[in-house]
């Protein structure tokens, strides 16, 4: 960690001024040093209140590589002002090189899409919009299944550092009072000979502080953000990125117990509702009534029971 991101770091845990003395001492560095990183990061965007007693930091929400993967070690991270497509980075550096876990975040992505090349509304400085790449090198077979897990990170992350309960649609979107405020897209690279998956994927699109107001007129009723009531947040999208792959890191470490697939099955709006799908040119309505350990959906209709895997499928209707 850099002498700045030192400097950064303390005034963040600190809501209070600290004097250029004071902050020395703690870090073990020289007055004009902490000088020279305040510059350096007021250069870079940072804004401090500089008063006779010291420094204060002013919180604002930026993305801050340090401040994610801050207690994951193995997590390397970097953030970008506009990407395209997260993904699409996440895959650029798997060519390159880059060691995972991997991650890439954006203020702002202007290609994003989800499941099914569906777009996803993106507002710049008020979502999360990051990709995770990770090599697992194991069979098909052996895969977590990554896109579950991710789900119930996600909802354990919100549930931790809010009193809101998000629930989860099946497989991949996460929503808060009935609209949408998370899509969650995992993709796999594999070995064409050795039937080995060398590279996986996982994108999100978070809705994180867009007003209610800001969503277009056809997703006002669809979707939503997590404080889409306006005003500024109680804490920053780092704080919530970090929680997020915290969780997921723990839960990929507990494998292979199967808590994660509770944790998943309590947070269903799906499971014993009416839902209609369609399959082979074909719509068919019948209650959800589970989700077996591989994450495939049980549907009873008139016609028979359904076994529905998420890559084949989209429901079309829920509750109706």
């Amino acid at each position: 960690m850099t002498t700045k991101d030192r400097v950064l770091q303390l005034l963040k845990q600190n809501n209070a001024t600290l004097s250029g003395e004071k902050i020395a001492q703690e870090l073990a560095i020289s007055r004009t040093a902490v000088w020279k990183a305040i510059k350096e990061l007021e250069k870079v965007g940072y804004t401090f209140e500089h008063l006779k007693t010291g420094y204060r930091y002013l919180p604002q929400d930026r993305l801050d590589d340090v401040a994610i993967a801050a207690g994951l070690p193995d997590l390397a991270v970097a953030t970008k002002d506009i990407s395209e497509s997260t993904m699409k980075d996440a895959k650029l550096a798997q060519v390159s090189g880059i060691k995972a876990p991997f991650l890439v975040v954006a203020d702002m992505q202007t290609a994003a899409h989800g499941r099914f090349n569906r777009p996803f509304f993106a507002q710049k400085g008020e979502g999360i919009y990051m990709s995770l790449l990770l090599t697992p090198n194991q069979s098909f077979a052996e895969l977590p299944q990554y896109t579950v897990l991710a789900a119930v990170a996600v909802c354990q992350a919100i549930e931790k550092l809010t009193t809101r309960k998000p629930q989860i649609k099946w497989v991949n979107d996460i929503y808060l009072e009935g609209r949408k405020i998370c899509g969650i897209l995992s993709e796999a690279q594999s070995d064409f000979e050795s039937g080995i998956i060398s590279h996986v994927i996982i994108g999100m699109g978070f809705n994180f502080a867009i007003p209610q107001k800001d969503f277009p007129s056809d997703l006002q009723q669809k979707a939503t953000s997590l404080f889409a009531e306006g005003g500024t947040p109680p804490f920053e999208r780092n704080q919530l990125i970090n929680e997020i792959w915290r969780h997921f890191f723990d839960l990929l470490a507990q494998l292979p117990k199967q808590d994660f697939l509770t944790e998943y099955r309590k947070r269903s709006f799906v499971l014993g509702q009416n839902v209609s799908f369609t399959q082979g040119g074909k719509t068919y309505s019948g209650i959800a009534k589970d989700i077996t350990d591989e994450g495939q959906l049980v549907v009873a209709t008139p016609q028979q029971t359904f076994t529905l895997n998420s890559g084949e499928i989209s429901l079309s209707s829920i509750g109706k």
